[in-house]
């Protein structure tokens, strides 16, 4: 009984609030009633889909065809054959792909932190093997960034996933020395270039030999993670394994339902 009560109070809270300050689905514009996510309906919420593809099993990239690794299941990509990353193994979610992009950006760039929980929530059930790790670190930002906007999206997630592996979190020993441009704007090239030398720490000794969780919200080329674990193997740390929310994805290996609907979304703005 108090098992019903605690799963219904809060839907009804929710369609009582909704009804005196109604507020739409942020991708499919339906007013929201009892759905637990915050701007966003149940339905889209769960049409967000993880990673399905064959992967680098070092980086996670997804390959176009899944023979990639139908029989070598450790093939690596080209990239990382070339230059291996400095982190052990990255392990990225979901596509970054809408509803997680309109969430993500939300949540990010709009401030929205009452996302933070059911963002976590998507790493969590979606958790890879992580065997045993002595510390979580999020991506830092730069003072000044933190400063514009109040809050390290990385951390807020880090901290949720801590609590769950009960793993401590460490946010004050890695940190960005430098200052730059938003890695989107960037080609590969000059990813590289901002951030090189961009990240130190505070406490290099406190991580010798320690196995490091780093945490981000989205991976694009893997520059930014990249060069966080590049300075904690420099200190001294064990392996550092990178888990991410999103994975930004090339034209090739978006699956063909996903943009089978965005044809469709495009068909009905065109009024075809």
């Amino acid at each position: 009984m108090t098992r019903s009560l605690s799963e219904t109070v809060p839907g009804f809270m929710r369609q009582a609030i909704r009804f005196l300050l109604p507020v739409d689905c942020t991708v499919c514009g339906l007013p929201l009633t009892d759905d637990p996510i915050p701007y966003f309906c149940a339905s889209c919420w769960g049409s967000i889909s993880s990673m399905t593809h064959s992967c680098c099993a070092r980086c996670d990239r997804p390959f176009a065809s899944p023979i990639a690794t139908a029989y070598s299941p450790d093939h690596v990509c080209q990239p990382c054959m070339e230059r291996p990353p400095s982190y052990t193994r990255a392990w990225t979610l979901y596509p970054y792909l809408p509803p997680l992009q309109n969430a993500i950006c939300l949540f990010k760039y709009k401030g929205k932190v009452s996302l933070a929980s059911p963002l976590a929530r998507l790493m969590i059930d979606r958790l890879p093997p992580l065997d045993s790790v002595d510390l979580i670190m999020p991506v830092p930002l730069h003072r000044q960034r933190l400063r514009e906007r109040e809050f390290n999206q990385s951390l807020l997630l880090a901290d949720r996933i801590g609590r769950h592996l009960d793993t401590p979190v460490s946010f004050t020993n890695l940190i960005r020395i430098a200052p730059s441009p938003a890695q989107t704007t960037l080609s590969r090239r000059g990813r590289l270039k901002n951030l090189r030398g961009a990240f130190s720490l505070r406490h290099p000794g406190s991580i010798a030999g320690k196995r490091i969780l780093l945490i981000d919200d989205v991976f694009t080329t893997g520059t930014t993670v990249n060069e966080c674990a590049k300075t904690l193997r420099k200190a001294g740390s064990g392996d550092v394994i990178v888990l991410t929310l999103g994975r930004t994805m090339d034209a090739g290996t978006v699956p063909d339902r996903i943009l089978a609907q965005q044809t469709d979304q495009t068909l009905e703005l065109l009024g075809g």
